[in-house]
């Protein structure tokens, strides 16, 4: 991070804000591109932590939340990753998104350089990821990380209806999921976006045509009303899951059932993640690699 004392120059018209007192650089998802470079609009602190500060902002863009996080958190889709310590901010306070930056707590913040959140895995043999599967379910059912959802009945329908290519059950049963189990994230919406991402990569992959569908419809009905069902934060994460785009630990797991990397250090790190955030966006992964591998052969 480059941190100097510039001032910057106001812009935007009768836009009240404080005074810029330094500037630093970050690496932006591109899934942030259409609003960093869209004109100022206001933002609120939706959340602060030592690791992270979240930022809702008034936009029909999606997503609509935008983390600055610190290097070595969890690189989330919607982020941009500072090497430097966080704003001094709180929740309720004051910001700006817009014109190539992000200004909160007297700091500016830019982007210099950019990085893929949905990168292509590139062709897959299904056979492949058939054959990654009963370790996939194993190492989840004998990690003591577990789902915050374990056993829900919606989730099991939800794993069954896509395994079919049963677009009413698909889509009746992550409707129950949407917003259910306490958090930031709840444990819902993890299962949820974990699924969306491995139909749409893995059944991309694979050239499984079915499942990528079925994803394109999943993600249409969940992200329909999210905002009034589940949390800002959790909302713009599952706008980002709909596109294919999802966190470091999620992709590297995508990238382990496609040959491309280690695929159990991989699940270790993922099922890390949060109180069960992990086990639950690994339950989502699972779901939708048996999807594609059930549909797969359905095809044959």
């Amino acid at each position: 991070m480059t941190v100097g004392a510039r001032p910057r120059a106001r812009r935007g018209q009768g836009a009240q804000r404080g005074p810029v007192r330094a500037h630093a650089t970050g690496a932006a998802s591109t899934a942030l591109r259409a609003l960093l470079e869209s004109p100022r609009r206001p933002a609120r602190v939706l959340a602060a932590f030592p690791a992270g500060v979240y930022l809702e902002v008034r936009t029909e863009l999606e997503p609509h939340v935008v983390a600055v996080l610190c290097g070595d958190a969890v690189r989330l889709p919607n982020a941009m990753v500072i090497n430097g310590p966080m704003p001094g901010v709180a929740v309720g306070d004051e910001a700006w998104v817009g014109d190539c930056c992000i200004e909160i707590g007297g700091l500016g913040l830019r982007a210099h350089r950019w990085w893929d959140p949905a990168p292509p895995l590139g062709p897959v043999e299904p056979a492949l990821l058939a054959s990654w599967l009963p370790l996939l379910s194993g190492l989840c059912e004998r990690s003591p990380r577990r789902s915050g959802l374990e056993g829900n009945e919606a989730a099991v329908r939800l794993a069954l209806g896509c395994a079919e290519g049963s677009l009413l059950r698909g889509v009746t049963a992550a409707e129950q999921l949407v917003g259910l189990g306490p958090g930031l994230t709840p444990s819902g919406d993890d299962m949820i976006a974990g699924l969306l991402v491995a139909l749409r990569h893995l059944g991309t992959a694979a050239g499984v045509a079915r499942a990528v569908w079925l994803a394109d419809w999943l993600a249409a009905a969940v992200t329909f009303d999210a905002g009034g069902r589940t949390t800002p934060i959790s909302a713009a994460l599952l706008h980002c899951a709909a596109r294919g785009e999802a966190s470091g630990e999620v992709l590297a797991v995508l990238r382990g059932l496609a040959g491309r990397q280690a695929l159990e250090p991989a699940l270790h790190r993922l099922l890390q993640l949060g109180h069960t955030s992990g086990a639950d966006l690994a339950w989502g992964v699972r779901a939708g690699l048996a999807a594609v591998v059930a549909l797969a052969g359905a095809d044959r």
